[in-house]
């Protein structure tokens, strides 16, 4: 029964290092992999483990070869169904044993639950669970079948960095079912029966399990844990649709009644289509790592404040591969994406197809004047490539342009003090340096944005948006372009967002706050007003106030005040790592309650087992402890003294009370050694006794606190003064 016993703790620990995998592809589509995989396996080996007519169990060899066919059967009618009704269960097989760890770790969790990704959890699981029943049923060490559970584990945790949830419950849990195993198989052939060391343990392992709950959110771990995906090669950028959503744009406010795709939606919300981060003179593009994802997008900075909003977008006459979705998007559902992690944009698999619909949740990003007002322009990698103004493809020399685009920046914001004040002027002086014209020819280069801002000076949102970009990245401002659509009208109880909305916005990257969406288009460049549109989204109103208001608080507010320099607000110091001396402080803290706690416990539990067993050891247990007591009283031991000898000079040493409690005791244990035939349990009882009343007569003889120093003292985890017999 102890056996048996043990495989159905041994399974429930490989259950639980299965369900680890829910920060990989979430609870869900985890449970039954992990508890096939966990039960199958056992109640095989429990099977094969039956006594054959007294030749004992199945060889390993066999129960080897069975679980290996059991395995492929089962995962074959189970996770590789699909595959199998497909007939490529062969393949997805390979890939998912060989390469799905790989592809695990290119794919934003949680990763979809596709076969050859969930075959690689089902077959750690299923070894696990069958190494754990077989150390169960073949060794008899306690706590040795919970080893391959714990290798399950290491290979979740690499893998579900990052992911959504947590496995602390679990952990908790795992530490319970060690605990019980190990109680389930203390217990030997003339040990006392099972029930008692049940009774006894398992409150003391779930008070273990509460303790590891509760510690595992203060324990003492870096801030960022190792990350397996930082190893593995990022795919290169993508050129996901064959023409850019910018190379679009004069030809969709040429056609303006074109449906692009329709929004249900409590609030109106800027949709943002693509990302163009890199500019090479002519033209801008992505430099988007675009990455497999379940329904996740990673989160970006943390502004001051957000807002939620959740969108049902069905696709119409939208051309190519890019999602349109409220930024920042953080889930996905409905559709099959790929996702850039660093700009949150999203694109599909394929190219769209009219009817599509997706559901997609946003936090869209607020910030207040004061947040504007004390922000810093970033200095990161990122920020760097930004600000970047390249000659253009075969340019050995600089282009005259990017001279005369820093002298034009540098005239629209001679007065500014801060970084938001020379993106708020520049995004001003933009509004009232040209008009907003749909007929003007397309093009961003070097020469077309000359024309633009010194002899056409009407344009589109796709001159407006790049020439700002440039001329922000004249001046040290990182900057990006993006596309997206403003606005629609209302059809029902959804917003008909049409090929005239489209929106071209420069954005420009701030310490602390990402990036920040400015307007640079004039007043007239939205659509004419009719009873059904939609007007500008709230949060782009409150934006760009807030924009105009941290300008203005370092300026002066009346006419003939000189523009003063605001004090800037101390950039919030970046929560680094702790002191060395806080990790040697917890660690030596940790290092004493230990120390503390096991010179209590061991001779504790040293007593326990001494008082368990045949009468002979009882006996033997009972002087040994003795012995122990008379040590605190300082006698010192002497192999060369007999038992009365012992018994004398500790009655000398604690009392003459002491003696007639160490004179039967050394009688019992020379009878116990030497007498033909074996002490009785009532006489291992009596030499209990003696030893308990001898240790109340040390205590008040040395006094609780000597007894406790000498606790204390390393000699205490020492079996004994066994020389003294």
């Amino acid at each position: 029964m102890t056996r048996y016993a043990s495989l159905a703790v041994t399974a429930c620990l490989a259950a639980v290092a299965g369900l680890a995998f829910q920060r990989v592809f979430g609870l869900g589509p985890v449970v039954p992999v992990a508890i096939v995989a966990a039960v199958v396996p056992t109640l095989l080996s429990a099977l094969l483990s039956g006594p054959r007519k007294d030749k004992g169990p199945w060889p390993l060899w066999i129960a080897v070869v069975l679980t290996a066919v059991a395995w492929a059967g089962t995962v074959s009618v189970t996770v590789l169904r699909p595959a199998l009704s497909a007939g490529t269960l062969p393949q997805t097989l390979r890939e998912g044993v060989l390469s799905g760890w790989k592809s695990i770790l290119t794919t934003l969790l949680p990763a979809p639950a596709k076969p050859e990704f969930l075959v690689l959890a089902h077959v750690l699981v299923w070894l696990a669970a069958f190494a754990s029943a077989e150390l169960a049923l073949r060794t008899s060490l306690r706590a040795v079948p919970c080893v391959p559970v714990l290798g399950v584990w290491a290979v979740a945790l690499l893998l579900g960095v990052d992911g959504p949830g947590s496995n602390l419950p679990l952990a908790a849990a795992t530490v319970v079912l060690i605990g019980v195993l190990a109680l389930i198989r203390s217990d030997g052939p003339d040990a006392r029966p099972a029930w008692r060391p049940l009774a006894l343990g398992l409150p003391a392992a779930a008070v273990l399990g509460a303790l590891a709950f509760l510690a595992g959110p203060v324990v003492p771990v870096s801030a960022e844990p190792y990350d397996p995906r930082e190893q593995v090669q990022a795919p290169p950028p993508q050129q996901r649709d064959g023409v850019s959503p910018l190379d679009r744009v004069g030809g969709w406010l040429l056609s303006p009644d074109q449906v692009m795709f329709t929004v249900a939606s409590p609030r109106n919300e800027i949709a943002r289509l693509a990302v163009l981060d890199r500019f090479d003179g002519v033209t801008w593009s992505s430099t988007a790592r675009f990455v497999p994802t379940g329904s996740r997008v990673p989160a970006g900075p943390r502004p001051g404040r957000e807002h939620r909003t959740g969108q049902r977008i069905t696709i119409r006459d939208l051309p190519g591969v890019w999602v349109p979705a409220a930024d920042r998007p953080r889930r996905v559902d409905g559709m099959a994406v790929v996702v850039d992690p660093g700009s949150g944009a999203l694109a599909a698999a394929r190219p769209l197809r009219p009817g599509q619909a997706y559901t997609v949740e946003s936090r869209v990003p607020e910030w207040s004047a004061d947040d504007l007002a004390g922000a810093s322009v970033a200095r990161d990698a990122e920020a760097r490539a930004a600000r970047e103004l390249p000659w253009g493809p075969g340019a050995t020399r600089p282009p005259v342009q990017i001279a005369e685009f820093r002298r034009f920046a540098q005239a629209a914001t001679q007065n500014a003090v801060s970084p938001i004040q020379q993106a708020a002027m520049l995004a001003e002086h933009l509004k009232r340096h040209a008009r907003y014209d749909v007929t003007a020819p397309p093009g961003h280069g070097y020469r077309q944005l000359d024309y633009f801002l010194g002899e056409g000076r009407r344009g589109t949102p796709e001159h407006f948006a790049t020439a700002y970009a440039l001329l922000a990245r004249s001046i040290g401002l990182p900057s990006r372009i993006v596309v997206g659509f403003d606005g629609g009208n209302r059809a029902g109880g959804a917003v008909q967002v049409r090929s005239g909305d489209v929106m071209v916005w420069p954005e420009v990257k701030f310490e602390r706050l990402g990036w920040v969406r400015f307007n640079p288009l004039p007043e007239n460049a939205r659509r004419s007003k009719q009873n059904d549109t939609v007007a500008a989204g709230e949060t782009q109103q409150k934006l760009e106030q807030a924009q105009k208001n941290a300008a203005s608080q370092q300026n002066g507010s009346g006419p003939g005040k000189t523009p003063q320099k605001a004090p800037q607000k101390p950039a919030a110091a970046e929560d680094g790592p702790p002191p060395w001396w806080v990790f040697a402080s917890i660690g030596a803290a940790v290092l004493l309650t230990g120390y503390v706690l096991a010179v209590l416990l061991v001779p504790a539990l040293r007593k326990r087992r001494r008082r368990t067993g045949p009468p002979a050891e009882r006996i033997a247990g009972a002087w040994h402890q003795a012995l122990d007591h008379l040590s605190d009283v300082g006698l010192s031991t002497a192999r060369t003294l007999t038992a009365h000898e012992v018994a004398r000079f500790g009655a000398s040493s604690v009392g003459e009370d002491a003696h007639g409690h160490l004179g039967p005791l050394a009688d019992l244990v020379n009878r116990s050694r030497f007498a033909p035939s074996g002490p009785d349990p009532h006489a291992a009882d009596q030499a209990w006794r003696h030893t308990d009343e001898l240790g109340r007569l040390v205590t008040a003889k040395a006094g609780r606190l000597r007894r406790f120093r000498n606790r204390l003292h390393p000699r205490s985890f020492h079996p004994g003064p066994r020389g003294l017999v």
